[in-house]
């Protein structure tokens, strides 16, 4: 068999699907740590950080790892990796002494895997023949989308018919997706990061950039913003406005998930008619509103399409300045890419980090708004708090268009 760029294409899709599953996989399954292991929400909210931590880490030496051993096997080891992180999942909290530290091992494996993918991908399909780059990041982004609607809605399948406490076999199951996909960036064409004749852009000289600060700080925000309200919607569904597990999922991280990935596809359709600047902005003030509806409504169902509206205005805000940044600097190559990643998982860990700082001060009797209990109330604030994060992308959208651009 030959294989094509199409292929590559799709290999570069299916390793978006793994990263969906690594970030939202864990979350379906935090009020079954809770209630089996009986793992503090405190600590819940560290194997968040810690996932994104391990991920900050890996971004940090991929540049070195890609370097040593080349992309197409960082990429196969990256799929390896998840592999096994979701398959020892359901094994090594209950092989280990302290449960928790198996899901942090479990969860160890998946953050190598996930942040070599995260590094890599978007540079490959960068790199691949073709116009309108910006539209086929953002097609590229949509499939994390797809790929949290498919954990979200097969998971709560998996679940109905087999039950919660069949939770260790479902892990197993979705380690089937990175497996093959191993396999088949084996195979697939890659091309160079940087064209023949241009050298990649040194750090010393991207750091020196004003221009490349604003960016790294955008895509902390864009992170943040993001899975400041992805991570925590399943619990703040269950315990925060106390809907069944099922209804839950499929009206706040499904929706959220279904959302952000329409605004992605679209801009992967009509990208090249379509200003990224106004775009984001609009989107950051929709967040912010997505926020207050999350935080204030009295009604479960506004709160939970608040949760929706939320995947919606933040779909274009990763990809749409990964694609800034690629437009501004046409050489970063894979260091550009990789602090990038690095800035957008800092965001990945301080959103939800946030969230749980509040989270935990409530279940210490601290409370700042008032609901029906402590969850509730923390997950409530922290929401409100974690608003932060698209004021700064509305602000830095703001700067970006006044900045001049450095090649």
């Amino acid at each position: 068999m030959k294989f094509t760029y199409k292929h590559t294409l799709t290999a570069c899709y299916a390793g978006y699907i793994t990263q969906a599953i690594v970030n939202n996989l864990p979350p379906l399954l935090f009020l079954t740590f809770h209630n089996q292991f009986g793992i503090s929400l405190e600590k819940i909210a560290v194997l968040i950080s810690a996932n994104f931590i391990m991920q900050i880490i890996v971004d940090i030496a991929s540049s070195k790892i890609t370097a040593k051993i080349g992309v197409r096997k960082t990429m196969i080891a990256a799929h390896l990796c998840s592999a096994i992180g979701f398959s020892c999942m359901g094994v090594f909290p209950f092989i280990l002494p302290d449960p928790f530290a198996g899901l942090l091992l479990a969860a160890a494996f998946n953050s190598v895997g996930g942040g070599l993918t995260e590094v890599l991908i978007s540079p490959i399909v960068e790199s691949l023949p073709g116009d309108e780059k910006a539209s086929a990041m953002s097609l590229l982004h949509s499939f994390y989308c797809w790929g949290q609607v498919s954990v979200v809605l097969l998971s709560t399948a998996f679940f109905t018919f087999a039950g919660i406490e069949k939770w260790r076999l479902l892990t197993a199951l979705w380690a089937i997706i990175p497996f093959f996909n191993m396999f088949l960036f084996a195979k697939v064409p890659l091309c160079p990061f940087v064209e023949e004749g241009e050298e990649e852009i040194p750090l010393g000289k991207l750091f020196g950039s004003k221009l490349f600060l604003l960016l790294c700080l955008l895509m902390i925000s864009a992170g943040a913003s993001e899975l400041a309200a992805s991570q925590w919607a399943s619990l703040f569904a269950e315990a925060g406005l106390r809907v069944t597990k099922t209804m839950g999922d499929l009206l706040g991280p499904c929706m959220f998930a279904v959302l952000m990935g329409t605004a992605r596809l679209l801009y992967g359709i009509f990208g090249g008619k379509i200003r990224l600047i106004p775009v984001i902005t609009a989107s950051s003030f929709l967040c912010i509103v997505s926020y207050a509806l999350m935080v204030f409504s009295p009604y479960p169902v506004l709160s939970l399409a608040g949760c929706a509206l939320c995947g919606l205005s933040v779909g274009i805000m990763w990809p749409g300045v990964f694609s800034l940044s690629a437009e501004k600097y046409k050489s970063g190559g894979t260091k550009m890419f990789a602090i990038l990643a690095l800035a957008g998982d800092i965001g990945c860990c301080s959103g939800p980090g946030l969230v749980g700082i509040f989270v935990n001060m409530a279940e210490n009797g601290v409370t700042l708004i008032p609901a029906a209990d402590a969850a509730s109330s923390g997950l409530r604030t922290g929401l409100l708090f974690a608003a932060v994060f698209p004021l700064i992308m509305i602000i830095g959208m703001k700067l970006l268009s006044k900045v001049k651009t450095e090649k």
